[in-house]
């Protein structure tokens, strides 16, 4: 659906898109000259107007949720498995039986967004470059791999080496999770399926406790317990991703398991979002426009400030919890109501959003239980009598999870152009492993059992991103005020409806749009939703708070 009322294309936007061959009217016409630049738009050109109804879309979505969602579940688990594995084993002695110090246990934690921050440049070209599905299958089975070979590593320099590997493939799979839902969901229904796949961050936290708990019990002369652990988690990885490459489509357009009808709506109802599906074509101005482009740094620093928070209390956490006065295997088995919590605060958080429509502002709202929580960890003493109070807090603490999958969804909706979202996602991705790396640093086990100094920082930053959530809106008004005028100046309508945000009832109260439809196809090389402009070019884009 249209995001506005279509009008002959100004002059200048073919500078914006390269030319193909399409047909302009109904299906096996004689086919022009025009200009489409996404992939989404010639298929749609190729195979002409399609009419379907309310109920034909919602059995498409249906489809879509049931292959596409179960596959990034999977994908983000064992990621968030794997990558967490460091914090499981830190009270099982890897420090000791790996002859680690603090400070080298701290590098463990942070290398890995090292090997991630190096290569997430190439992250985005390839997820422009390539099929997205064959990709991110790709770099699951190769950090799989690299998790089970973490078996071997008996010391600093080869543990270290192969973490910075695993975080190297792991670059992949944010951007690539972020790239699947702009790609199969419509704007209204991205906020809760990012929270869905970002949730696994909470599932991993239970079912690694337990993993963990129950691995843990393994005693063997010939091989230690963090070993046991690696290996584990590592094959079952290394076998998700094979399944991962069977069963993943690389876009709506070439999901064999629908029929052509099925993936004609499923194309045609992403147009609504100005944001394209997919070019397979690098471009250098949306690049460039991505690094003058402002938004982009207000969401680097918003990830970032809450990257190191996570990832100082994400590496430290068990060692946290053991020093509130805990054994190792109840700080394993209390690490479970955080991770229920944090599956609830992510979904929870991502619902409210949906309903109110305003990320900024329940991004703030949800950051004042992690600074109430860090504050009552930081004032109350560890004197034996105050474990509970302590624990409490520290479950506040896990509500900083909603945080970062509203930023993935808040970014992602406003940003336009195949190019530029996936380098404007590698910026973001950027800053959380520029905080990842901050953030363990920020605590050592000298501090122990007050952990001050890294408490304080993660409060601190708790503050500045609440304090972003409410600023970034602001700026995201004056850009919709600049489109505005920018319709007006072409001679299109100052307000329009944003279709791409309607709600389940306002989309059934619509009723049937097979008019509405026939009449898109037909001219779709008049509507800026499939010509791969990016957000700040495309006066029909609007932002969203």
């Amino acid at each position: 659906m249209s995001s506005g009322s279509s009008k002959p294309p100004s002059p200048t936007m073919a500078e914006d898109v390269d030319t193909i061959s399409v047909a302009r009217t109904t299906p096996k016409t004689t086919p022009t000259t025009t200009v489409l630049a996404d992939k989404a738009a010639k298929f749609i050109s190729e195979h002409g107007a399609i009419a379907f109804s309310y109920d034909d879309e919602r059995a498409v979505l249906k489809r879509v949720d049931m292959r596409i969602l179960p596959l990034l579940l999977g994908a983000y688990f064992f990621q968030q498995l794997d990558k967490s594995s460091l914090s499981y084993v830190s009270i099982f002695g890897i420090i000791e039986d790996a002859n680690l110090t603090s400070h080298q246990y701290s590098w463990l934690g942070s290398i890995l967004y090292f090997g991630q921050l190096a290569f997430q440049p190439l992250a985005a070209f390839l997820l422009v470059r390539l099929p997205t599905g064959k990709v991110i299958g790709t770099a699951i089975v190769l950090w799989g791999a690299s998790e089970a070979l973490l078996a071997a590593c008996t010391n600093f320099s080869s543990l270290i080496a192969v973490r910075f590997f695993l975080g190297a493939f792991e670059a992949l799979i944010a951007p690539s999770c972020i790239a699947i839902t702009q790609m199969w969901w419509r704007r209204s229904e991205q906020t809760l399926r990012t929270s869905y796949w970002n949730a696994m961050n909470g599932v991993t936290q239970v079912v690694g406790s337990l993993v963990t708990y129950g691995l843990g019990h393994i005693m063997n002369d010939k091989i230690y317990r963090y070993q046991v652990i690696f290996l584990f988690c590592g094959v079952l990885t290394f076998l998700y991703g094979i399944a991962f490459l069977i069963f993943m489509p690389d876009s709506p357009m070439e999901a064999k398991y629908m029929s052509e009808r099925e993936q004609l709506i499923a194309v045609e109802r992403l147009r609504a979002n100005q944001m394209g599906v997919a070019s397979r074509k690098w471009r250098w101005d949306h690049a460039l426009e991505t690094l003058l482009d402002l938004k982009t740094w207000l969401w680097f620093l918003i990830m970032t400030s809450i990257s190191i928070a996570s990832g100082g209390i994400g590496t430290f956490g068990n060692l946290i919890v053991k020093d509130f006065g805990y054994t190792n295997f109840n700080a394993i088995l209390f690490n479970i109501p955080f991770g229920v919590i944090q599956v609830a605060s992510i979904i929870g958080s991502a619902a409210l959003a949906t309903k109110l429509r305003r990320k900024g502002l329940v991004t703030a709202l949800v950051s004042l239980l992690p600074i109430t929580g860090t504050i009552i960890m930081i004032t109350v003493p560890r004197n034996g009598h105050t474990k509970g109070v302590l624990l409490f807090g520290y479950y506040l603490v896990s509500f900083l999870g909603a945080i970062t999958p509203m930023i993935f969804t808040w970014q992602g909706q406003n940003t336009g152009g195949d190019t530029k979202k996936k380098t404007t996602t590698a910026v973001v991705i950027t800053g959380m492993c520029a905080g990842n790396i901050i953030g363990p640093h920020l605590f050592d086990t000298k501090d122990a059992p007050l952990f001050r100094p890294g408490l304080i920082s993660a409060l601190v930053q708790f503050v500045f991103v609440g304090t972003l959530g409410l600023l970034i809106p602001l700026y995201l008004m004056f850009l919709n005020k600049q489109h505005e005028r920018k319709r007006v100046q072409l001679g299109k309508r100052a307000d329009i409806a944003d279709e791409s945000m309607l709600g389940k009832k306002q989309m059934q109260e619509s009723g049937e749009r097979d008019l509405e439809q026939k009449e898109q196809a037909i001219n779709i090389e008049d509507d800026n939703g499939f010509q791969d402009r990016s957000d700040l070019k495309n006066e029909d884009f609007i932002y969203v708070y």
